[in-house]
Order: structure tokens, then sequence, then C-alpha cells
């Protein structure tokens, strides 16, 4: 497999609209200009990895406080938003997936009785500052779509097969120096092929169906990347135990700071939880400030189906 220079597959897009992916690729976004020939860039030969089940799923939960306060008179309070999203994608590159908007809730107990005083109400059509929104305080139906396109799995502007991403290297430096090249040959500029390459690690942490070798490598070279500290185990939202990743994003002006924390479940190599913090000017940024537990990551047969409720 080698690294291309024009789409050789149409665009495959899902269309999810969360800040939470945004550093999460996603499957078929088209591959972008590069080299045309670069046979130094193929992968080694490797005897494939066969699939474990019929679908690669994630099933993740993103909550993110909504970017203004609701409510009237004094009686004003914060709610936290809340998405169930699920993807199901098989070797063969088919995907279907599953979206549901759960309930919108009064993020604190200050914010509850603040919400409590101003009638409990239970939809939202205007913010304090009459904004227009609609927010629910009951989860929505939720629905289930097959994505449109060929199949492919994309990877730091490359879109793979999964016989491809297999082939990826399971060692940290052979893993870095591919994502570098494939960065190249995006023509990103080389002050931040680094960053691009840090970027793309945590991909295969969760949305590829990479074989354990190749994830283990991805969490071993993110350990060496500019920016990230590893802060030790720690318990999850779940109770689940895993090893918490800080990644510092550089940023032009001192002000403002965008830091993402993944938690590693470092026995299956794979994403227990995303959270991102951004402050603009020194002040909370809310509208990219979000947390995102992964409840499920790996292969399964359960056919794709609404989200359940958690």
């Amino acid at each position: 497999m080698k690294l291309v220079t024009t789409p050789i597959r149409p665009m495959l897009a899902i269309g999810i609209g969360l800040a939470a992916v945004s550093a999460i690729a996603l499957l078929g976004l088209p591959s972008a200009p590069g080299l045309l020939d670069a046979p130094n860039l193929r992968l080694a030969a490797a005897v494939t990895t066969p699939a474990e089940g019929a679908y690669w799923h994630t099933r993740t939960l993103w909550k993110t406080t909504h970017p203004r306060q609701l409510g009237s008179g004094s009686n004003r309070y914060w709610v936290e938003e809340q998405r169930l999203r699920e993807l199901w994608t098989s070797p063969e590159g088919k995907a279907w997936f599953g979206f549901r908007t759960l309930a919108t809730r009064p993020k604190s107990a200050a914010d509850e009785k603040a919400w409590r005083r101003d009638g409990s109400p239970t939809k939202w059509n205007r913010t304090a500052d009459g904004r227009t929104v609609s927010l629910s305080a009951k989860a929505d139906k939720g629905r289930v779509t097959a994505v449109k396109g060929t199949g492919t799995f994309f990877l730091d502007g490359q879109q793979l097969t999964f016989e491809e991403v297999q082939k990826l290297p399971a060692d940290p430096n052979g893993l870095k120096a591919w994502l570098a090249k494939a960065a190249r040959v995006l023509r990103i500029p080389e002050d931040r092929v680094d960053g691009n390459v840090r970027g793309a690690l945590p991909t295969l942490l969760r949305d590829l169906p990479a074989p354990k070798e190749v994830r283990a490598a991805a969490y071993q070279a993110l350990l060496t990347m500019p920016g990230v500290r590893s802060l030790g185990k720690v318990k999850d939202s779940l109770g689940r135990t895993g090893v918490r990743l800080s990644i510092d994003q550089e940023q032009a002006r001192k002000e403002d700071m965008v830091r993402t924390e993944l938690i590693v479940d470092t026995d299956e190599m794979v994403l227990l939880a995303q959270n991102q913090t951004t402050k603009l000017n020194g002040k909370p940024f809310p509208n990219k400030t979000y947390t995102e537990t992964v409840f499920q990551v790996g292969w399964t047969d359960a056919e794709p189906a609404v989200p359940a409720l958690p």
C-alpha cells in the first residue's frame, strides 16, 4: 500500500456534527493531494489479522455545557447536553451510524435549584438572553442510518482497506514515521508535522479496526510526542482503570489553551474516555469543551440498531 495523491475512492460523509470528534478521524473523508509514486512509503507485507466479528463497533456518550444560560430573571442556570453516538463498520468498510440526543439537564446542584425556581421547564426555545434554541429534558427516539459511499478507513489523509489497516507498522517509531510521511504527502508544513502525527495516533485506539499490536504502538508513540504527559493510573467515570494522558496543543497566544485528556485501557489498548478543555483569552470556551465516555470499542456480531439509553 502506498500513500496516494488524489482521491481514489469516492468521499464517504457521515455528518455527525460533534465537536468531540474533531481530533478523531472518521470513515471515508477524501484523501488529500500527495506524491504520485512513493514506493518507499509502501507498508511491509504482513499476515492479515482476521476480523473477530461482523462489525468494528464504538459507542460513546458526549457531554458539553450549553454555551448560554437558560431561565429568566434571577433564575438563570447552565444546562448540560448529552448525545450518544455509535458506529458499526464491517471489514468491507460498509458503515452504519447511530445517534441519539439524551435529556438536557441542569449542570450542577445550584443550577437545578435555579431551574426549579424557574418552574422546572422540560423544553426550551429561548436562552436567557433571547437566543433561539431547541432543547428538551427528554431523550429523543434516536436513529440509525447506513453511511453512503465505498468502504474505506480514514487515517491521516489516507483511505485504507481493512487489509491495509492490518499492515500498519506495529512498532512506535515505524508508526510515527509512516504517519509523518503521510503528513508530508498532505503537504502539512514541516513545523506542524509532529502535531499532525499526535492528532492521528488516538484514532488507532478507537475508530480503526487495527490489531492490538498496532494499537499498542500508537499508545507508546503518543508517550513520546511533544506536549504529551502521562498522569498515571486513574479511574474513569464508570470506575474502569486506565492511564490518563494530557495533550497540550500549541497555541499562537499564551492566553489560549486547548488541552485534551485521554484515558487509555493499557490492557486492551483502547480508549476509555476523551475530554477536551478550551480557553480563549484565559476564559473557558464552552463550544470546544466536552467530555466523551467510550462505553464500547471492539468487535461485535450485534446488528446496527438505534442506540439504547445508557
